[in-house]
């Protein structure tokens, strides 16, 4: 077991150490604040191989994905600068911001529930942080410097020619992988044609394009080059709130320290059992692998992402020595503790089913946004008119078309029936797909059925076939009158 060295064996042989009584900082800083700069050894096992084919499928998606398009819509688009969103291919405005806003909170109760029952499997298997650093940017460094021995060698040694020329290599290629993140999340806001636009002209034709884009990348390059583990020790917020959110029977990465306890170093032919010691051979390799810094000997702490790189590093000791895998593993608190099975309780079927409603609130809120929303205004400062008998009115019609297809509609007075349109343009009136169409409209109304100097009239909006897309209440002007 060569990766050993340089490791803080914490806690006394024979004894659990309640991690709140043996420090009171994070595992990546020492007590007067410095950093102390984590070398984990390139884990390998059955969860590392699950973790990497996780990883790979999702950098796959998010490179691929702002190449699709839907009906000649994108895939994936939040344009916020021009107020232009797509889902899945559909299309979403300003209009629709609410459901957008519900499938947020969904989303974040989803969170809470399956932190709640899973712990931080969030972090170690899907977070974007978790997948850029452990599967590109820690993987270019073990390619480029070498496993974990190697690294820490290159790191106390002078600057050579050897350490130049490797780090240089590595903060050359970092430099490169983030100007491609990049590229790709502005992918996301504009599109691929505008920014492969973009860079074919030149960063001086769009020099504040060019300046943001340097300055995502420049927080790239940091944040996995230096900064590292520190944004899910100290800046991300999750990592805060799940220590709020788990409990006992949350199933999160645990050390069975009823069977590893007392732990002590590795004889052959040595009956443990027998001598009073655990399974626990303080080999150290759960230390060395873990890309936080901590020893999850010490029980659940705030710095475990849920990697399951221990609990690969463990399983391969215990099965060179001969010891039942499993004495780091999946499990809850109680599991351990009682040897009792992983129970759904009360407040998890509570906040299950308020998301099953919630989502079946959005799915019905996306199945019926409707094909088109119109909107019939009058114009700032406009009134009626008479004329020939007739009060007219004058509205601004604004049709939205939500669907992928090129809608020909026309517009109906609902109440009252017997109520005239007259159309500045054409009665059929033509909106494109994802498109905003505006114009004007006089509705007239018989001048002795005016009951009221403003009451209420409903305007519909109808395909060729006759079929009613959206209605619209708004109400119409006419002279006042007395009522006795």
């Amino acid at each position: 077991m060569s990766d050993t060295e340089d490791i803080d064996v914490r806690g006394g042989q024979g004894q659990v150490v309640d991690p709140e009584t043996y420090r009171d900082s994070i595992g990546t800083m020492e007590q007067s604040g410095k950093r102390k700069w984590v070398f984990p050894r390139k884990p390998k096992g059955k969860y590392t191989n699950y973790r990497n084919f996780v990883s790979y499928l999702l950098l796959v998606i998010y490179f691929a994905v702002p190449f699709i398009k839907i009906n000649g819509n994108p895939f994936l688009l939040f344009n916020v600068i021009d107020r232009e969103f797509y889902i899945v291919g559909q299309p979403f405005f300003p209009q629709d911001f609410f459901i957008l806003t519900l499938g947020a909170i969904v989303s974040l109760i989803f969170i809470i529930i399956f932190t709640i029952a899973f712990g931080r499997i969030f972090c170690g298997w899907i977070c974007p942080q978790t997948i850029f650093m452990e599967s590109v940017f820690r993987k270019i460094e073990y390619w480029i410097e070498g496993d974990r021995n190697r690294q820490m060698k290159l790191d106390r040694q002078e600057w050579n020619s050897e350490k130049i020329m490797k780090r240089s290599l590595k903060w050359s290629v970092y430099v490169v992988i983030s100007l491609i993140i990049t590229h790709i999340m502005f992918m996301y806001i504009v599109g691929y044609e505008e920014v492969l636009d973009i860079v074919s002209q030149g960063p001086f034709t769009h020099l504040t394009n060019f300046v943001v884009m340097i300055l995502f990348t420049a927080a790239f390059y940091f944040v996995f080059a230096w900064f590292r583990e520190q944004v899910c020790t100290l800046v991300c917020p999750y990592g805060r709130l799940q220590g709020v959110l788990i409990d006992k029977d949350t199933i999160n990465v645990f050390y069975d320290f009823k069977r590893g306890e007392n732990h002590a170093k590795w004889r052959k032919g040595e009956d443990r059992k027998a001598a009073g010691k655990g399974d626990c051979i303080d080999c150290h390799q759960c230390v060395v692998v873990c890309p936080t810094g901590i020893d999850i000997r010490d029980g659940q702490q705030l710095e475990c992402v849920n990697c399951t790189a221990c609990i690969d590093a463990c399983d391969e000791v215990m099965e060179k020595v001969g010891l039942p895998k499993g004495l780091i593993r999946y499990a809850s608190e109680n599991e351990i503790e009682n040897n009792t099975e992983f129970k759904f309780t009360g407040r998890m079927k509570g906040f299950a089913i308020v998301l099953v409603l919630l989502v079946g609130f959005l799915g019905f809120l996306l199945y019926n946004r409707g094909e088109m929303e119109a909107k019939f205004i009058k114009p700032a400062g406009s009134t009626f008119f008479v004329r020939d008998g007739k009060i007219s009115n004058t509205y601004n019609y604004t049709f939205l078309n939500k669907t992928n297809d090129k809608k020909i509609v026309t517009i109906k007075v609902i109440d009252p029936a017997h109520a005239e349109i007259t159309f500045s343009v054409s009665q059929k009136i033509t909106v494109d797909r994802d498109k905003i169409s505006k114009g004007t409209i006089n509705i007239s109304f018989p001048e002795n059925e005016m009951k009221l100097s403003k009451q209420n009239i409903t305007i519909g909006v109808y395909d060729m076939k006759g079929n009613l897309i959206d209605s619209y209440q708004t109400y119409f002007e006419g002279p006042f009158k007395l009522q006795f």
